[in-house]
């Protein structure tokens, strides 16, 4: 441990990962019933399958599977990218060091603490692009499960059941997406580290406040709810 690593950098570097760690687990497997985003879009993803069972012709939802797939190729591309210029950045690690360190804004640490941080940047876009790379390989399986599908008439039972895979298998793959684009926005937060310990927890914080309210208290997901709400009602009648 580098001598100039404080109490509070400790006691924030935790901060930051319990945030990360608590956000992810209760987004992706506590708020079943708790109505935000990603809830309303399980559901429209069930609505969607059943829809695709009833058709014929298939090639709009190949196109909407297609354009998701190429959102993951083009994060998982963009952080390759990333990764790259960290770990070049590693080849002149001495300059990226003094550079910094004259800034007025950034906090003075030593070479060692700087690289450190620069470590914590390189597994945080490591872990995204795992991330995105694990979500284009559960899209092409949501292709063959697609591509599987029988063609109507489906029965009512038949079409229910296979519709809750094929959506399930969906939600898995966006789950894997969700979790590499949270990947870049709590980067950001560990670059405030930079600045110091207390910047990195107050940014940490903030990077949690913005996405809650995007996933629950955003005109977006208003939106959708009231889609998704008269989806339901029509099913029921």
């Amino acid at each position: 441990m580098t001598p100039d690593i404080t109490i509070l950098d400790i006691l924030a570097f935790l901060w930051f990962l319990a945030c990360w760690a608590g956000f992810t687990l209760i987004q992706d497997h506590m708020l079943g019933g708790r109505m935000v985003v990603n809830q309303h879009l399980k559901k429209a993803r069930r609505h969607w399958m059943e829809r695709m069972l009833e058709r014929d012709n298939r090639i709009m939802d190949s196109q909407l599977i297609g354009h998701t797939m190429q959102s993951c190729t083009f994060f998982a591309s963009t952080n390759m990218l990333v990764l790259a210029g960290l770990v070049g950045a590693f080849g002149a690690v001495e300059s990226a060091h003094k550079l910094v360190g004259t800034l007025s804004f950034t906090v003075q640490t030593t070479r060692e603490f700087f690289e450190l941080k620069m470590l914590l940047l390189v597994a945080i876009f490591t872990f995204g692009f795992f991330k995105f790379t694990w979500a284009l390989r559960q899209y092409n399986y949501c292709c063959a499960l697609i591509g599987s599908a029988p063609l109507p008439p489906v029965p009512a039972e038949e079409k229910t059941a296979m519709a809750d895979s094929i959506a399930a298998a969906m939600t898995l793959a966006v789950k894997a997406l969700n979790g590499g684009m949270r990947a870049y926005y709590f980067a950001m937060a560990a670059l405030a580290w930079m600045l110091g310990p207390w910047f990195f927890m107050v940014s940490t914080a903030a990077v949690i406040v913005v996405l809650t309210r995007r996933q629950g208290f955003s005109a977006t997901e208003k939106v959708i709810r009231v889609q998704v709400d008269a989806l339901e009602r029509r099913e029921r009648r």
